[in-house]
């Protein structure tokens, strides 16, 4: 049975809404905004302008920094964390109205398409023959994105469930793979074989990937390298933004900021 949507800055269904594309646009106040999860049969791109998000669909964690946009088919289940402070965009499309990929994946935001969702948001509906053209061009030119990928794979798979959340709730956790495995009942090589059966990569990877997408949401939202590195648990700034290079190919404060200036185009695998 289809869970109502249930966002606390979106007031209708949007699934009722006939048009083939919808841009809600939302400012968080000063607190973080969390929808628990839930589906509804429109597509929805996730875009952030300022602050961050977090989608969570049911195997896998994607982060939403400023300037880029997360795509999520329809029918998917999936729920949003937004930053404090965050302004974000949510993009509805009726299934079939753009050729869109079928899994949920990150995708660059170009300039053009960041005005589209702008001006379609800010929309009082006042003049239809205009908000139907500049839907058009927002449905041929989102297919052309890019698609690039930050998100963290979580398998279904209980024990690693656990870990995933628990590394969630405190990233700063240094536990090695054999204290881990402890408390799954696992042996270490046992459970670094299930980690790469399921996610595809090694723990320590797996969990350095946690890292970055916690990093960039929370640089995202105004946190200083210096917060942000002892968040994490690492022993000095130095060493976070060593991680954070080899990573992404560049030290937080560029990589965000090419983020804002080239519109996503900075986002890597």
């Amino acid at each position: 049975m289809r869970q109502p949507l249930r966002y606390p800055w979106v007031d209708f269904d949007v699934d009722e809404i006939p048009a083939p594309a919808i841009a809600v646009r939302v400012d968080v106040t000063e607190t973080r905004a969390e929808v628990a999860a839930h589906w509804h049969r429109k597509g929805q791109l996730v875009f952030a302008l300022g602050g961050g998000v977090t989608c969570r669909v049911p195997s896998c964690m994607w982060m939403v920094p400023p300037h880029c946009g997360v795509w999520i088919p329809g029918s998917m289940e999936h729920s949003n964390i937004a930053t404090a402070n965050a302004r974000i965009f949510f993009v509805y499309i009726e299934p079939g109205a753009a050729e869109l990929p079928d899994r949920c994946c990150t995708l660059s935001i170009s300039p053009l398409l960041r005005e589209l969702i702008i001006e379609l948001s800010d929309s009082v509906q006042d003049d239809p023959a205009r908000d139907e053209l500049l839907t058009r061009i927002l449905l041929n030119e989102l297919p052309r994105m890019p698609v690039q990928q930050l998100h963290l794979p979580i398998s279904s798979e209980p024990r690693l469930r656990r870990i995933a959340d628990a590394l969630a709730q405190d990233p700063a956790d240094r536990s090695t793979l054999a204290e881990w495995a402890g408390r799954v009942a696992l042996s270490e090589s046992s459970l670094a074989r299930l980690v790469v059966k399921e996610t595809g990569l090694s723990f320590g990877r797996w969990r350095q990937q946690l890292h970055l997408i916690v990093a960039i949401r929370e640089l995202a939202s105004g946190a200083s390298v210096q917060q942000v590195s002892g968040d994490l648990g690492y022993a000095s700034v130095t060493a976070f933004i060593t991680m954070f290079r080899k990573a992404l190919g560049k030290p937080p404060a560029k990589y965000l900021g090419s983020i804002a200036q080239h519109g996503g185009s900075a986002f890597v695998a």
